[in-house]
């Protein structure tokens, strides 16, 4: 276990040797971060953790709760849905507690120290802030002037990009399921209007979504973008004043899983520089895609690629994955990876990772990395960043030591 000063020191000095918030731009990480998660971390005590953002110096954790301690468990504090802690020292953020009165799904850094919150709530500190709204990290404040106009539905996932804000959920204004928006005012892009559809389930809805240079990445419950045939997975161009379905298809996630999975991603990820991005998914112990992380090249065309490499767990779900040079973190409530003849079951090959685990990101097979978690429903987040590996869940055990639903991993 490291101790919190020398974790503050390690903190510090990356974030000055950067020059730049710690959410500026991707993280590469060259090593596979430890399996010894760091003590000074703060405590979630009810509910679950969905999502984390990290904006300067300041963890910003999002989910569907009501307390949080200090990282000792000496003092306990109010806090709905939404908190903030100081990522050097672990200290809890005292005037950030804005009341947010549902669950948070999608966090996502802002300029001038503020954060995007989307999620499934009607209202922020008692004023109307449906689905989406801007808070200062000062005090937790909603920003003035940012008035998105969400409608019919919630917000899932959250990506800012040069003055731009990709939203994604099952809303049905400004546009259906998937928006971009003036990071600004909330004002929808004229320029962006690709519309999924034909939706597996009773609703379209974007589950996850990530950017990268001109390329946003998009899954959900859909089968089509603008019309094109894009099974619950495409990507976007929008490297160009007008938005358009890039000339990228894959059949990989055409097939049925488990009857109560009509649709099954979840989480996604683009490697730093990138070239590629990785998908993980829910669905049952079939064969295909159910229950597995995949790797797929970003540049690719083609209306049938295949990906470059399948991880399955062999009948647990993935829901969170994170990219970086060293490793693909992934995490759910799986019991193993490298499992494709596992049927529920552990198949030849299969290795041991409970809860968490991590990829190679050339080979796709399990790294040696196995810190080991309370499996509970899952990772629900992940946040890389210039420290470590950030990690969100519904639990309280992780790297075997107590950290209820947030911990880290700093790099050695």
């Amino acid at each position: 276990m490291l101790a919190r000063v020398a974790l503050a020191a390690i903190i510090a000095s990356a974030l000055v040797a950067e020059g730049r918030p710690a959410a500026a731009a991707p993280v590469a990480h060259t090593r596979v971060v430890s399996a010894d998660p760091i003590d000074s971390t703060p405590h979630v005590l009810d509910g679950i953790v969905n999502a984390i953002a990290v904006v300067g110096r300041t963890v910003v954790v999002g989910g569907d709760f009501s307390e949080v301690s200090d990282a000792a468990r000496t003092t306990v504090l109010p806090r709905d849905n939404l908190f903030a802690f100081d990522l050097p020292t672990g200290r809890i953020l005292p005037d950030f507690a804005p009341v947010v009165s549902g669950p948070v799904h999608a966090l996502a850094s802002g300029e001038r120290g503020t954060v995007y919150v989307g999620g499934d709530f009607h209202g922020v500190n008692g004023t109307r802030s449906a689905a989406l709204a801007r808070l200062r990290l000062s005090d937790g404040s909603v920003v003035p002037g940012f008035a998105p106009r969400v409608v019919g539905g919630s917000v899932n996932a959250l990506a800012s990009q040069g003055g731009k804000l990709y939203v994604g959920g099952d809303f049905v204004a400004p546009r259906e399921a998937l928006a971009r928006l003036d990071a600004t005012t909330g004002a929808a892009d004229p320029g962006f209007d690709i519309t999924p559809g034909a939706s597996l389930t009773s609703d379209v809805k974007v589950y996850s979504l990530a950017v990268s240079g001109r390329r946003l990445a998009v899954d959900g419950s859909f089968t089509t973008l603008d019309g094109h045939s894009r099974p619950q997975l495409g990507l976007i161009d929008i490297g160009g004043p007008v938005a358009r379905v890039a000339p990228w298809r894959t059949a990989a996630y055409a097939r049925k899983c488990g009857s109560a999975f009509p649709s099954y991603v979840r989480g996604l990820d683009f490697a730093p520089d990138g070239s590629h991005f990785v998908v993980v998914t829910t669905g049952g112990p079939y064969r295909g895609m159910c229950d597995t992380a995949a790797r797929f090249e970003t540049y690719a065309k083609g209306s049938d690629i295949r990906p470059t490499w399948v991880n399955a767990t062999g009948g647990d779900s993935l829901y969170a994955v994170a990219v970086t040079r060293a490793a693909v973190y992934v995490g759910g409530h799986q019991r193993w990876l490298d499992n494709p003849r596992g049927r529920d079951s552990a198949g030849p090959g299969a290795v041991s990772r409970p809860g968490i685990g991590a990829i190679h990101p050339r080979t796709g097979k399990a790294l040696s990395w196995n810190p080991t978690r309370e499996r509970g429903i899952g990772v629900k987040a992940f946040s890389a960043h210039e420290s470590g590996l950030l990690v969100g869940s519904d639990t309280t055990r992780l790297g075997r030591e107590y950290h209820a639903r947030i911990g880290m991993f700093p790099l050695p």
